[in-house]
C-alpha cells in the first residue's frame, strides 16, 4: 500500500475502541500522562479537523471542535480526516496546520497517522481493549515515528524515548519512540 492508502485501514481499528468507550471511562487515565480519556477524546476532536485542513480538506466549524460527549460526532471528524489524507495529492508540496511555517505535506500525513493510531493504541491501554492494526499501517507508523521523534520532542508532542529492544514489534518500538511504554496500564 502507497501512504495515502493507510489511513482508512488505521482507522478501523481506533473508531473500534472508540465506540466501545463508555461514559462510566472518561475519567480514566491514559498513557498520554496529563490526560484522561475525556481529555484524549477532546485532543482528537481539537486535531483532527486541523489536520483535515491541512490535507486540504474544508476546516470543521470551530464549535465542533470540543466532542467529548459525542463519540459518533468525534468518530465522523477522525473519518472525515482519513478521507482527507487518502487522496495521493495531500502528500505533495508543503502545508501547515492552522497557521505557523510550512511543513512538508508528507511529514504532516504522517502525522495524521500517527494521531490514530497512537491515540487509538492510548485509548484501548485506557480502556482494556487490544485493538490490532494492519502490519503495513504499523510498519509506516514506525518509520515515521522514527524520522520524526526528535522534532515530536522538542514540540512536546512525544515524551522521553521509552526504551524498547530492537527485536520488539514494530508497535512497540513506535510506542518507544513516541515516549510510551507499551506495557502500560492504568495501574502502573
Amino acid at each position: 500500500m502507497r501512504e495515502h492508502d493507510l489511513l482508512k485501514p488505521a482507522l478501523g481499528p481506533t473508531l473500534a475502541v472508540l465506540r466501545a468507550i463508555g461514559p462510566d471511562q472518561l475519567d480514566l487515565p491514559t498513557p498520554c500522562t496529563d490526560l484522561t480519556v475525556r481529555g484524549l477524546l477532546d485532543h482528537l476532536a481539537e486535531w483532527a479537523p486541523i489536520l483535515a485542513a491541512a490535507a486540504g480538506s474544508p476546516a470543521a466549524p470551530a464549535a465542533s471542535l470540543r466532542l467529548r460527549d459525542e463519540p459518533t460526532e468525534l468518530a465522523e471528524a477522525l473519518t472525515r480526516l482519513a478521507d482527507a489524507w487518502s487522496q495521493p495529492s495531500a502528500w505533495a508540496g508543503t502545508t501547515t496546520m492552522g497557521g505557523g511555517d510550512p511543513l512538508p505535506a508528507a511529514m504532516v500525513g504522517g502525522m495524521a497517522l500517527g494521531e490514530i493510531v497512537l491515540h487509538g493504541w492510548d485509548l484501548a491501554r485506557a480502556t482494556g481493549r487490544s485493538p490490532v492494526w494492519d502490519a503495513e499501517v504499523v510498519a509506516f507508523l514506525h518509520r515515521e515515528v522514527e524520522r520524526t521523534a526528535e522534532l515530536g520532542r522538542q514540540v512536546k508532542a512525544y515524551g522521553p524515548e521509552f526504551p524498547v529492544p530492537e527485536t520488539a514489534p514494530a508497535l512497540d518500538r513506535a510506542l518507544g519512540l513516541s515516549g510510551r511504554d507499551p506495557n502500560w496500564t492504568p495501574a502502573a
